[in-house]
């Protein structure tokens, strides 16, 4: 790629991961189809895409590790219970027709903006429930779940996350952002990078550019996200979470 091109991907990176960031996720609403439209083909462009993700987390991880707020224990129970998923969704995808899993990844992600914008209180005050056996059983079974769309598909599985970690924990918007961040998108999006990395094709000469534009854009999102109030986040989360369904529903 030229320099120019090369400016293009890092800035474009950028804005999309700190939307991501500051949201809980959706980075490749604007970054995958970015990927495809400059000439990549699909599985290259989504193998790409995953691995320059990972540099999300690590820039999001860098600021959030400075509130003290995440759990080492509850860290360790999203990684466990969501990586088994992404593992096997890598495998998963290459037997789904791209465009039936595409639009149904589309409805239920709006879905999950409409639902969250149905309830004015989700997520603006933090409290811990369902924390028993079979609260905590049927939390990671849901995040398995999640992490097998994560490994197999594009845009929103993020938002998953992050919407489940309010609803079925009682996280406030903000706390559930940032193990999101962490937890996806270094150890789930790392996960997924790897089964992709084996079965498809990297182009490494374009990952430069989108790892410091995400790197960046991380860090930026992830640092407004911690000054925002939950309100604000809550908004921000409901717009990507819509916006990302319907570009995955339109195609």
């Amino acid at each position: 790629m030229s320099i120019s091109e090369q400016l293009i991907l890092l800035l474009i990176s950028y804005i999309a991961n700190t939307f991501s960031a500051f949201a809980g996720g959706g980075a490749g609403l604007i970054q995958l189809p970015m990927l495809i439209f400059l000439g990549l083909p699909f599985s290259i462009a989504l193998a790409t895409h995953k691995v320059a993700s990972v540099a999300l987390g690590v820039g999001a991880t860098l600021r959030h590790l400075r509130t003290g707020k995440l759990k080492l224990k509850f860290s360790l129970f999203i990684l466990l219970s969501g990586v088994p998923g992404v593992i096997a969704g890598g495998f998963i995808i290459v037997q789904i027709p791209d465009e039936l899993a595409r639009f149904a990844l589309g409805v239920l992600t709006i879905a999950l903006g409409v639902y969250s914008w149905l309830k004015p209180e989700l997520g603006t005050e933090h409290s811990e429930v369902h924390r028993d056996s079979s609260g905590m059983f049927i939390g990671g079974f849901t995040l398995c779940l999640i992490g097998v769309l994560n490994g197999s598909l594009t845009s929103g599985t993020g938002l998953f996350v992050t919407l489940w970690l309010v609803s079925w924990f009682g996280f406030d918007y903000r706390t559930a952002v940032a193990y999101t961040l962490v937890l996806v998108g270094v150890f789930w999006n790392g996960s997924g990078a790897l089964t992709l990395g084996m079965l498809s094709t990297i182009q490494w000469d374009w990952l430069p550019a989108l790892l410091v534009g995400s790197l960046l854009g991380g860090y930026t999102g992830a640092h407004l996200a911690i000054v925002a109030n939950n309100r604000w986040i809550k908004r921000v989360f409901e717009v990507v979470t819509i916006a990302v369904g319907t570009q995955l529903v339109l195609g």
